[in-house]
């Protein structure tokens, strides 16, 4: 088992991190910028490099400042947790070739599945069900690519092969707007992704956002861990998630799970990676693999008894994994809150000091958070503080718990979204089951 590791993030990722490497007997080290230095992580840690100013092009996302972190404390392993650096291929390589085990897939791994295009060949090679969409990157032909949307059928979406976070793409209605928003794209691509290659998928109109959590091993074993329901969004940020996925049935879990596993025994994937798929009148639509543990692991934590954070741990330490697909079976219902700071109605952030701040608790409830009385927020970085998780023997029952959780939870001092996600808990179509991506961002504008 690894005996240091480096946790190459901040916030509630880094203390979850943190918390899983104790139970493990696992020392850590922190790093942070000079704006993180009071963050809890970091005054629990083993041992704390500071790698930079506030800004994260100079600390958190600075590979030669993370990897001398890792040399000066004698680190045997990195965490790159979730954002920043964790899908670099060039960071997970730089971790490997200085004599670190980068916690998480090969780089190649990462290339492939950070490549857009690439990802999809992958699946389609694996058997997984991808969109209908141009089989490629598209080139300066215009009757060709004219040919291509034609033959999908409108509406069309052009995307980035290099985008992500809902950045880099373009809904196509129409012929006649098609070669240009295809340029469009790929001036956009060049300039915020250093790659304008771009694709060509159907556009689904109403589709739920489905995704399946995997682990695999280096020895050739690979389970999947059920699906969560990732659809309630807003500009292409989750803000509610959950699992299982309602609607979703038992064969159709165990059918799309099986591909999915059988992709990453195929890619000779390692660690933990999440398949996001588009799902629309009962058919699963590839769009993208996370090769990371994603924000909402926790719900899945809950209704499987799996610690996924600690599974990734054991993998990159050689291990093989401590489960078989037979013993994984779900377990009652859970709900992730995230908590941001930010207004909720402007949406705008909240930085500031927190004056006040009470937890909520529970039979059932969960807070994942780093925050305390007396924190600042500080305005360089994501505006997540926290996730608030709720698990219940049934939906009804987790909602009501998430309702109770809202209700008791507290912070003062700055602005943050939950009066939203209250507003989120109590709509009646939440409360059915099944919205689709679109719904938040339709009832947020007709409020």
């Amino acid at each position: 088992m690894l005996e240091k590791i480096l946790i190459a993030n901040r916030g509630e990722i880094a203390l979850r991190i943190l918390r899983a490497c104790r139970e493990m007997n696992i020392r850590t080290v922190a790093v942070h910028s000079t704006a993180d230095r009071d963050l809890k992580h970091v005054r629990l840690a083993d041992e704390s490099v500071c790698i930079g100013p506030p800004s994260s092009l100079e600390s958190y996302l600075n590979i030669p400042a993370l990897i001398c972190a890792a040399e000066l404390t004698n680190a045997d392993g990195i965490h790159p947790g979730y954002g920043f650096l964790s899908e670099n291929a060039e960071f997970a390589e730089q971790v490997e070739t200085s004599g670190f085990k980068f916690i998480g897939p090969s780089a190649a791994a990462i290339r492939t599945m950070g490549d857009k295009v690439a990802a999809i060949q992958a699946m389609k090679d694996a058997g997984v069900p991808t969109v209908p969409g141009s089989d490629g990157p598209l080139d300066d032909n215009g009757p060709r690519n004219i040919e291509i949307a034609r033959k999908i059928g409108y509406p069309v979406i052009i995307k980035a092969a290099g985008g992500g976070g809902g950045r880099g793409m373009r809904v196509v209605e129409n012929e006649e707007s098609l070669l240009n928003s295809i340029q469009l794209t790929r001036s956009e691509a060049a300039a915020a992704f250093n790659n304008d290659t771009v694709y060509m998928e159907k556009f689904l109109g109403a589709p739920r956002h489905i995704e399946i959590q995997v682990l695999a091993d280096a020895h050739g074993n690979a389970i999947h861990l059920g699906e969560r329901d990732c659809s309630m969004q807003r500009r292409h940020q989750k803000v509610v998630e959950e699992a299982p996925a309602p609607g979703i049935t038992p064969e159709q879990r165990a059918e799309i799970g099986g591909r999915c596993v059988e992709a990453c025994v195929q890619m000779g994937y390692e660690g933990a990676g999440t398949f996001e798929f588009l799902y629309e009148d009962g058919e699963f639509y590839f769009i993208e693999m996370n090769t990371r543990v994603q924000v909402e692991h926790p719900v899945t934590e809950l209704v499987t008894w799996v610690d996924i954070i600690k599974e990734q741990i054991s993998i990159a330490s050689g291990n093989p994994l401590r489960f078989q697909q037979s013993d994984i079976e779900m377990h009652g219902h859970a709900i992730e809150c995230r908590i941001n700071a930010e207004d909720p109605r402007t949406f705008l952030p909240s930085p500031g000091k927190i004056t006040l701040y009470h937890a909520p608790g529970g039979p059932g409830v969960r807070m994942d958070s780093h925050i305390y009385n007396g924190y600042s927020v500080p305005p360089y970085y994501d505006s997540m503080i926290g996730k608030l998780i709720t698990f219940g023997n049934t939906r009804d029952s987790a909602i009501a718990r998430m309702n109770g959780a809202l209700s008791e939870i507290v912070i003062e001092g700055i602005k943050t979204n939950i009066d939203l996600q209250q507003r989120i808990l109590s709509d009646p179509r939440f409360a059915e089951g099944g919205t689709d991506i679109h719904y938040l961002e339709k009832k947020l504008a007709s409020e």
